[in-house]
């Protein structure tokens, strides 16, 4: 009998981070157990992804910009998510599309 590690695989902490806010969470605590530098790259890239949704929010009660954004920015952020999980599955470390080096440099901080 093999015996258990109690470390959590780091891909696994990182798809978790993708599947909503609360998975978000889990891997964040996951993650203080096992430190992996795949597991906080992607934590930084969903919180990236989710807080650009909410900000994002806030140009939707501007008059036809606003109206523009509510079409476009839901397709924009889940196509960034889906590559994101893709990523993560893959275990690659490769930034989203033209946000994902911002949000690393913006979320350095947390480690």
């Amino acid at each position: 009998m093999e015996p258990q590690s109690n470390s959590t695989n780091p891909q696994l902490i990182a798809i978790v981070s993708y599947l909503t806010f609360i998975g978000w969470i889990i891997a964040f605590v996951l993650y203080q157990n096992d430190k992996s530098e795949l597991a906080i790259f992607h934590i930084r890239q969903t919180l990236g992804i989710y807080l650009l949704g909410i900000v994002g929010m806030l140009f939707l009660c501007i008059p036809l910009i606003g109206w523009i954004l509510s079409i476009l920015l839901p397709i924009f952020i889940f196509v960034l998510w889906i590559i994101g999980l893709v990523n993560a599955a893959q275990g690659e470390t490769k930034p989203v599309p033209l946000v994902g080096e911002f949000i690393q440099d913006l979320f350095k901080s947390i480690r």
